[in-house]
């Protein structure tokens, strides 16, 4: 259950202004039907950190306890750095698929738009710390990214304007580094047990 919430929660947090919940803003605004662009959100989600999460899972399985130890330390001190470098939408990530619908579109847009992300390099990170509980960090971070983007296309930008968002990076950033502390500074068979 710890890998379920702390994935759940740092999920959350990492989302918080990052380009796939001003991708969800853009697809609200653009389509304005939230039941399908939820949906496309949540399956583009369970795949693309369902990969994630096999390839932290991997990853364990394959790299010595060391270099995991110090991987997973340098990865979240990089993640707390990365928190406080604002994103940006692209406007090509949304144009084009329109001819497969709305569902189909926020299907594509929001998968790609998640490839080499914060949040699917916190669930690779997330895989390998808790590689023994694989399904609770995808189902997790897939909580975590619907708990962030689906009250944005229900509620558009009521909520976006009343989140400070640089708190929120802030407070994600301080996460991250303490997390990276940790995995640095506490013995490899204690991190991963």
């Amino acid at each position: 259950m710890e890998a379920f919430l702390i994935s759940t929660s740092i999920v959350a947090l990492a989302e918080m202004g990052d380009k796939t919940q001003l991708l969800s803003l853009v697809l609200a605004a653009r389509f304005r039907k939230p039941l399908p662009i939820v949906l496309g959100i949540f399956v583009a989600t369970i795949v693309n950190h369902a990969l994630a999460g096999a390839v932290g899972a991997w990853i364990t399985q394959y790299l010595g306890e060391s270099a995991l130890h110090w991987i997973l330390g340098i990865s979240f001190i990089a993640m707390a750095v990365w928190m406080l470098i604002p994103d940006k939408i692209d406007e090509d990530e949304v144009g084009g698929h329109s001819k497969w619908g709305v569902f189909g579109t926020t299907l594509v847009a929001f998968f790609l738009a998640e490839m080499g992300d914060k949040t699917q390099i916190a669930t690779v990170m997330l895989a390998a710390k808790y590689s023994a509980y694989y399904a609770w960090v995808v189902a997790g971070t897939t909580l975590g990214m619907m708990l962030a983007n689906a009250p944005v296309v229900w509620l558009g930008d009521k909520i976006v304007k009343k989140v400070p968002i640089r708190t929120v990076h802030v407070i994600s950033a301080v996460i991250f580094l303490v997390l990276g502390l940790i995995a640095l500074y506490t013995p490899v068979k204690q991190l991963l047990a």
